[in-house]
């Protein structure tokens, strides 16, 4: 079994359309430069409220990426 070091960054995306597309611009974005993304763990969820209806998502999320190569 091989071994490999990881560095988690912090990322915060934001969508007026959804939580996915939120996590999914943060993740692309950061793969423009960051290298060996390997995986992600959202820790919060949020958004803004205007006149009674969700009017934008924010993730805060930790982004995993290798180290060792």
């Amino acid at each position: 079994m091989s071994e490999h070091v990881y560095k988690k960054i912090e990322l915060i995306g934001s969508s007026p359309n959804s939580i996915d597309e939120a996590i999914e611009g943060a993740i692309s974005r950061a793969s423009k430069t960051t290298r060996n993304l390997d995986w992600f763990e959202v820790d919060q969820i949020r958004g803004q409220i205007v006149n009674g209806k969700v009017a934008h998502y924010q993730v805060v999320m930790k982004v995993g990426f290798r180290i060792d190569d």
